[in-house]
């Protein structure tokens, strides 16, 4: 089953969250530079602090895991990884990183102390994958499609599924024995591409984490607790269902979903216009 990861800094909806089988809890401090990178975008920009981890460890106690993306390196680097951890984070996540030499600092920072799962999502590192997966000390990795499809100049960030960049990293990832995830999913039965389609894309490229989507359950227009927490419980539940489907598919099954997936993908390329 995928490992789901779900972004709030709320400790009562990361309770709910975690009751409802969510394995994670992502806590967001990145900042810096996001802003400018993806401008314009319908994106989450979430300002989470080294405090909201203590407050969600209380609350979910060790239902969860919890991981906090830090910003990208920068002279505060090691205060920002250690804060994360004294105050309960089991996971760190390192954006925007672009060469081996920054992973090497990532893991000398954190020093065994959590799990380090970088966040794969700039064209440099992707164009040197295999020399920088050779960096001891790398528990998992994460794709990350937004800032990546913008590197590569491409209008939607599922081009990326269709024109074989991530098909390539997970052959890489695959081959050196790490654990990796890709990108985010919404609630299966929505969304212009099925989240069904992209679930079984994870399943065909062996991945085993993803990121609910901000459209799986919006805290922001959704508030009453009762709501989401039956948003939750009726997600998650129908999101391990599509999985047992996957699970029991042949290859064939796979080939027709992902071309079902780059002609959905082409279609709404185009409707984005030039």
């Amino acid at each position: 089953m995928l490992k789901l990861m779900y972004i709030t800094n709320d400790p009562a909806v990361a309770n709910i969250a975690a009751d409802a089988g969510v394995d994670r809890i992502f806590i967001d401090m990145e900042v810096l530079g996001k802003a400018e990178r993806q401008g314009g975008m319908d994106t989450v920009q979430s300002h989470h602090t080294p405090e909201d981890i203590a407050k969600v460890r209380t609350a979910i106690g060790d239902q969860a895991e919890i991981m906090a993306r830090v910003n990208p390196l920068n002279p505060n680097s090691q205060t920002e990884i250690d804060d994360a951890i004294a105050n309960g984070a089991d996971v760190i996540m390192l954006p925007m990183w672009r060469t081996a030499d920054d992973l090497r600092q990532l893991v000398r920072m954190v020093n065994g102390r959590a799990k380090v799962m970088p966040l794969l999502e700039t064209d440099t590192a992707a164009e040197h994958l295999p020399e920088e997966l050779i960096v001891p000390g790398i528990d998992q990795m994460h794709i990350g499609l937004n800032d990546l499809h913008l590197c590569y100049h491409q209008k939607f960030m599922f081009q990326l599924l269709t024109d074989g960049t991530v098909d390539s990293l997970c052959a890489e990832l695959r081959e050196a024995n790490i654990p990796y995830g890709f990108g985010g999913v919404g609630r299966p039965g929505s969304g212009m591409l099925p989240a069904e389609c992209i679930i079984a894309e994870h399943y065909r490229l062996g991945s085993q984490y993803v990121i609910l989507s901000r459209s799986f359950c919006n805290t922001e227009k959704t508030t009453d607790l009762d709501e989401i927490r039956r948003v939750f419980t009726e997600g998650v539940a129908d999101i391990r269902c599509v999985e047992r489907d996957c699970a029991a598919w042949t290859q064939e099954q796979f080939d027709e979903n992902h071309r079902r997936v780059c002609a959905c993908v082409e279609k709404i390329v185009k409707g984005m216009g030039a």
